[in-house]
């Protein structure tokens, strides 16, 4: 069933001939990319329909009551050197609280043998390690905000491991600089272009510690989905959730839209805010540009997990490191709890870097995986959603694969005809993050609204 939401204050036009509904956009997707290139162009005075497939907004972020808690089942932390998000942030009043400082902290050193210290002790084995890594980036790519400049075309064909393998680290610090990398990237080392590496570090100014900050500590207050409900709200124009498009078609006089209810839309311009990975699903006539059609059959290198663990017991707070091959490979306590039979328990956040080597149903399977990084603790409720397997992601957060950034990033920010793309594969700054989809959105409205 075809539900709607926002302030549905521009209806479109009945088309001659067909009574087929008529706008000067349609939006593919209410993540935050279409929520905001929607709400730009309607105020711009465009008439704007937004289709979501999903019957919620907010694309993979989602805020949702699980184990007592309201849980992030997708993108999580924002920080302030993230301009555009700490934008939208300001203009709807949302907060950000620090999620756990942790008391303790579990890594593998050489060998594989169990480590144990605090976040000081920790960072003392990684801090050489994590600089000679990106150590030139202000030579490979001076500015953040042109990821394309400087050096980087001439070492986008390596991986994060092909880096890690020339640095000469010791065992013990190899190890723990490699499980901090499999973190961030959420995929085996060696399928990830050192690229994400460097575009990460070079949007806090070539300053790794702070990049670590930006991308794993500050929480929204509220929640995801409470954000972006509320830029929902502010866009003046329909937000049709549970419609699925399977096509578009353009023509001399602009697209046509068809969704699988059997609808045909006609629209000037289409925005698709659809990930890389997840494009395919959609008939495009004339087919895609062959860049993205490469892109999407190459895929993205992200194919990890995200997974929340309930463990019973209040237990002081830690963070963990496996391998990456490891299932779950980063494991961090978020939130402690009271059932209501009045047992304490934990709700514990995991990163696996391989969404096939766990099965989250399986209880004894988490268990297992919770044992290798942080014995002691007893495994009593999982939840999780599957964005490899879920057709309108195919992912979880973009990382690219070596050489795939300075080979394709340019064409992808190219319209294709009256098909434009905002996503956060495409943007220059914070790609793969929420920063990245609103900097696409702005960019392609602005575009729209000076074709006229």
């Amino acid at each position: 069933m075809t539900e709607t939401t926002g302030n549905a204050g521009i209806a479109g036009a009945t088309a001659p001939g067909g009574g087929k509904r008529e706008y000067d956009v349609v939006v593919i997707g209410a993540g935050f990319a279409g929520l905001v290139a929607a709400r730009e162009l309607a105020h711009a005075g465009r008439s704007v329909l937004v289709l979501e497939a999903r019957d919620r907004v907010g694309g993979r972020t989602w805020t949702d009551r699980r184990m007592g808690h309201d849980l992030e089942l997708g993108g999580t932390w924002v920080h302030w050197v993230q301009p555009h998000t700490w934008a939208e942030m300001t203009r709807y009043g949302r907060e950000i609280v620090r999620s756990p400082k942790a008391e303790e902290a579990y890594w593998l050193g050489a060998g594989g043998a169990p480590r144990t210290g605090d976040l000081d002790a920790f960072m003392a084995v990684i801090d050489e390690g994590q600089q000679l890594l990106v150590d030139d980036v202000r030579e490979v790519m001076p500015r953040g905000v042109a990821p394309l400049d400087g050096g980087i075309a001439g070492l986008d064909g390596l991986s994060i491991q092909d880096r890690f393998d020339a640095l000469g680290l010791d065992e013990e610090a190899r190890a723990a600089n490699e499980s901090v990398w499999v973190g961030h990237v959420n995929a085996p080392l060696d399928q990830v272009g050192i690229s994400s590496a460097y575009r990460w570090v070079a949007a806090t100014g070539g300053h790794w510690q702070l990049m670590h900050e930006a991308s794993a500590t500050y929480r929204v207050v509220g929640g995801m989905s409470a954000w972006t409900a509320a830029i929902a709200a502010d866009v003046p124009a329909e937000i049709r959730l549970g419609t699925t498009v399977t096509a578009v078609t353009q023509d001399a006089s602009g697209c046509v839209v068809e969704t699988a209810d059997g609808e045909r839309i006609r629209a000037a311009r289409v925005v698709s805010t659809l990930p890389i990975n997840a494009i395919s699903g959609i008939r495009f006539t004339p087919e895609l540009p062959e860049v993205w059609r490469r892109a999407a059959a190459e895929t993205v290198a992200s194919q990890g997990t995200k997974v929340w663990i309930k463990v019973r017991g209040e237990i002081p707070r830690f963070f963990a490191y496996g391998t990456q091959q490891h299932p779950i490979s980063v494991l961090k306590s978020e939130y402690p709890g009271v059932d209501d039979d009045g047992t304490p328990h934990t709700i514990l956040v995991g990163f696996g870097p391989d969404h096939t080597r766990i099965d989250v149903e399986d209880l004894a399977q988490v268990q297992a995986a919770v044992d290798a990084v942080r014995p002691g603790l007893e495994v009593v409720e999982v939840t999780a959603h599957d964005w490899m397997k879920d057709p309108l992601s195919g992912n979880t957060w973009m990382t690219h694969r070596p050489g795939q950034l300075t080979r394709d990033l340019s064409e992808l920010q190219e319209p294709a005809g009256r098909v434009h793309f905002a996503t956060t594969d495409n943007a220059n700054l914070w790609g793969g993050f929420i920063d990245g989809a609103i900097e696409s959105a702005l960019r392609e409205a602005r575009r729209i609204a000076a074709a006229g």
